[in-house]
């Protein structure tokens, strides 16, 4: 049965549609079905690897399924009939099959050539010859290498050459590669030394020192020489180097002088400057004057120190105790003291041994004392103690002063001794020695 397919022409008019011309014809050819659809061209091969590296003598043989009459072709060269492919080098192919419908299907394939270095060691050994001098640039390495032929040789990554000696080095760390004619390498590594300058090379240094001329000063000095060997520049303390050995304006401390040679070989000393003793030749004294303490009051001695010879401002120590300021030591009991005196540059005098004593009763306390025993002392005393007053005892005159006072010359509440008031003379001396203070010292 035959399709046609038909045109019409068609015009609106007045609402009404007219028909006006059209043509029919056939419909064309109709399409085909895909003969690949559902077809799955698989390709497989055997393959054949190359007998050596660089060698092009490998081969792919592939086979296809998933339809017939193939055809085949390699890393998308032109289909050939045959699906046979020699002459190959190691590396990655692609083949491609094509049945008698069109249909197409692909696999890689990768031949690899044999590893030339498998088993194979490469020794390298070698004899130096050391530069003669640092600096030298005469040192030579010359080796061989074993294990395979062919061989060519490199240093530290450089150009492989064929021969295995390499001249011209300085000192140091190198590194020789054999390669052989299959690109297998061994390696070996290398020391070139340059003699030591400084062996059996000893540098004494002697210096003269200038000490500073005061504490704290800066005017010290080191001048320095070296023997040994020749060339020498100095350095003092790490700093730079200088030609000359000499070392100003240094204050007191410790040194290390260094000397270099031309060669870089070097010895050291230590130098030590210290700054003059300002105690040297200084004689310092501490004359005491001292006030003695009252029996009957609680440990009033004084010492007052004068210093002598030093460096004022002086500070003084009273029995090994802390230095002070003042040169007054004060509520001392009596008894034996040791002074000394610092200057102030803390050079210390020698000691002074000092007493302090009782001090001796007053003209005025003993004319009281004097009226107490001729009138009162019969009632008032070790064994006797009238009142609990014992006038035999000086403190305790000078403690109730007041009531003897009271009693003696006032009469209040009654005359003492009972018998009357002693005279006015008498009792003038008790008002005087009062006023005086009333202290066992007045």
């Amino acid at each position: 049965m035959k399709l046609y397919r038909c045109s019409f022409y068609s015009l609106l008019f007045f609402g009404f549609i007219f028909l006006i011309g059209g043509s029919c014809g056939k419909s064309g050819t109709p399409t085909p079905p895909n003969p690949c659809s559902g077809v799955t061209v698989a390709v497989s091969a055997t393959t054949s690897n190359p007998s050596a590296p660089g060698a092009t003598n490998g081969s792919i043989t592939a086979t296809a399924t998933g339809g017939s009459g193939f055809t085949f072709s390699i890393n998308g060269a032109a289909f050939q009939s045959s699906g046979t492919f020699s002459g190959l080098a190691a590396g990655a192919y692609t083949v491609a099959a094509k049945n008698s419908n069109g249909c197409t299907g692909s696999s890689t394939f990768t031949l690899t050539a044999p590893n030339p270095c498998a088993g194979v060691t490469i020794t390298v050994n070698g004899t130096v010859v050391n530069p003669t001098a640092p600096g030298a640039t005469n040192g030579t390495i010359t080796v061989t290498a074993s294990g395979s032929t062919g061989f060519t040789f490199n240093i530290n990554g450089g150009i492989f050459q064929s021969s295995g000696a390499f001249s011209n080095l300085a000192d140091g760390n190198f590194v020789i590669v054999a390669k052989d004619v299959n690109g297998c390498t061994g390696t070996a590594s290398f020391t070139l030394a340059a003699p030591n300058p400084c062996s059996g090379i000893t540098i004494t240094i002697n210096g003269t020192i200038t000490n500073p001329t005061i504490a704290g000063g800066n005017n010290g000095s080191i001048v320095a020489t070296a023997s040994g060997s020749t060339g020498f520049t100095y350095n003092i303390n790490g700093g730079v180097f200088q030609s000359s050995g000499t070392f100003n304006n240094l204050p007191a401390g410790s040194y290390t002088i260094i000397a270099k040679n031309v060669n870089a070989c070097t010895g050291s000393a230590v130098f030590t400057l210290t700054n003059p003793n300002p105690c040297s030749g200084v004689t310092i004294t501490a004359s005491p004057s001292v006030t003695g303490t009252d029996p009957c009051r609680t440990s009033n001695g004084i010492i007052t120190v004068t210093p002598g010879g030093g460096t004022g401002p002086f500070t003084f120590q009273l029995n090994s105790g802390t230095f002070q300021s003042s040169n007054i030591f004060s509520n001392l009991p009596i008894g034996i003291y040791s002074i000394s005196a610092k200057d102030a540059n803390s050079c210390i005098g020698t000691t002074a041994n000092v007493q302090i004593l009782n001090l001796p009763s007053g003209s005025l306390f003993n004319a009281v004392r004097t009226v107490l025993q001729n009138n009162c002392v019969n009632c008032h005393n070790n064994t006797t103690t009238e009142g609990g007053m014992n006038w035999t005892v000086d403190c305790n005159i000078v403690t109730f002063k007041d009531r003897i006072q009271a009693r003696a010359v006032n009469g209040t509440p009654s005359s003492m001794p009972p018998t009357g008031l002693m005279p006015a003379s008498e009792r003038q001396k008790i008002v005087d020695w009062i006023n005086a203070g009333g202290k066992f010292t007045d």
